[in-house]
């Protein structure tokens, strides 16, 4: 019995550590950086709305499976909950015409210098792609993901973003 407790009391506080684990949103709402029209947006336009937060790269693979997931649930919470798309790439317009290749009708920005120390400021310190992170109203990093995310990732995180 108590070797049970004792695994219950480890779980409980591994879940709190994971928890405080989870980054501040606070270096994506200070940042500026341009969209596929090489115009810079300041992304504290975003703040007070549920937010998922991809960062991508039009040379990796797993990025390019994960963006018919982040169109169809964008489309399922249309003005509820916006999806933003952060290019690691350096030029407007390879990424703006990956952009329409995809069907990527979501904001995307281009990083470029600024998208490695800004995905790190966001705790991916790898720097690995693709990397998701989901952000409620109040700014609060509720998940992050590293890899594809899938309609199951979604499922899990969707009752945290809209939350009142």
């Amino acid at each position: 019995m108590s070797k049970l407790f004792a695994s219950l009391i480890f779980c409980l506080f591994s879940g709190l550590a994971a928890a405080d684990e989870l980054p501040s949103s606070a270096p994506l709402f200070a940042a500026t950086l341009n969209d596929v029209d090489d115009k810079p947006v300041a992304l504290e336009r975003y703040k007070g709305k549920p937010l998922v937060v991809n960062f991508w790269a039009r040379w990796c693979g797993p990025c390019r499976v994960e963006i018919p997931e982040l169109i169809k649930f964008r489309a399922a919470h249309k003005g509820k909950v916006e999806v933003l798309g952060i290019g690691i790439e350096d030029n407007a317009e390879p990424a703006k015409e990956f952009a329409k290749a995809y069907d990527m009708d979501y904001p995307v920005f281009v990083a470029k210098d600024k998208g490695i120390p800004l995905m790190q400021a966001l705790g991916n310190t790898k720097a690995g792609l693709p990397y998701t992170l989901f952000i409620d109203r109040n700014g609060q990093v509720v998940q992050r993901k590293m890899g594809i995310v899938k309609k199951a990732d979604f499922d899990a995180v969707q009752d945290m973003l809209l939350k009142k």
